[in-house]
């Protein structure tokens, strides 16, 4: 697949996305939504694929949104249409393959936003993250508001939003909102060789653990416990077997 601004690979059930404007920091424009909203199509149905990694190109892996095609459309919600247009983030959301972010130099506004839909995420020494939208007169409207919060609590998802704070890859480890900081020049192979680890497992079990927990978090707990055993069910079924008798404790019961 030949595109402009991203290059898309793929061998050993790994697919590699890398965006590729590094002349501007990678900044997310028109052109790389309807690229990656092409190449995420692409790996979702491809069984080929187990994992779908994100990286960066040149000095970093996405210093944000180009504020000259988002930022400048004649009214908010034109702005917003052009950046809905093609739902990218709700594509890349429920994609059923473990995805993993691979960031280094800059991962700020939509960069950091691309990644926090990631499943996993890894950040390269001295990497610099942020959502310095409001100092810039918005919010962070790629899902910021709402996935940094999950992530890494509300306490600490306000203090990076409303204060447009930058911070380092090791503060960002300590806050729990990457999984590992590597050095620059080992990012890309610690990605690999953690989706390779993960991947080893049944395809079909890590699909069904990643939608029980990515949607059972929304959802009250006995809701949730609910979730998880339809979800076993499924997967039982899937597999041809009885469903586990322990698959998850009993609901709370009313009263």
């Amino acid at each position: 697949m030949s595109f402009s601004t991203l290059t898309y690979e793929k061998g050993d059930g790994l697919a590699v996305v890398t965006l590729s404007r590094p002349q501007w920091l990678n900044i997310y424009n028109v052109r790389m939504r309807d690229e990656l909203w092409e190449v995420l199509g692409a790996a979702r149905d491809d069984d080929e694929v187990r994992a779908v990694i994100f990286a960066g190109a040149g000095r970093a892996f996405c210093a944000g949104a180009d504020l000259t095609e988002f930022g400048t459309a004649p009214s908010v919600t034109v702005a917003r249409h052009v950046r809905w247009e093609r739902d990218v983030w709700g594509r890349l959301d429920v994609l059923p393959q473990l995805t993993i972010a691979a960031m280094h130099g800059y991962a700020l506004g939509t960069g950091l936003e691309l990644a926090l839909l990631c499943d996993l995420r890894l950040a390269a020494e001295g990497t610099v993250l942020g959502l310095p939208e409001v100092s810039l007169g918005f919010i962070p409207a790629a899902g910021g508001t709402q996935t940094l919060a999950r992530v890494v609590g509300p306490a600490q998802a306000r203090r990076l939003i409303l204060g447009a704070e930058r911070i380092d890859a090791a503060e960002a480890w300590r806050i729990g909102l990457v999984h590992r900081v590597v050095p620059r020049e080992a990012l890309l192979a610690e990605a690999e060789a953690l989706a390779r680890r993960i991947c080893q497992q049944p395809a079909a079990a890590i699909r069904r653990a990643k939608e029980a927990v990515k949607r059972g978090i929304e959802l009250p707990l006995a809701s949730a416990l609910e979730l998880e055993r339809r979800l076993a069910g499924l997967l039982a079924a899937e597999r041809g077997g009885p469903r586990p008798a322990s698959a998850s404790p009993p609901a709370p019961s009313e009263g």
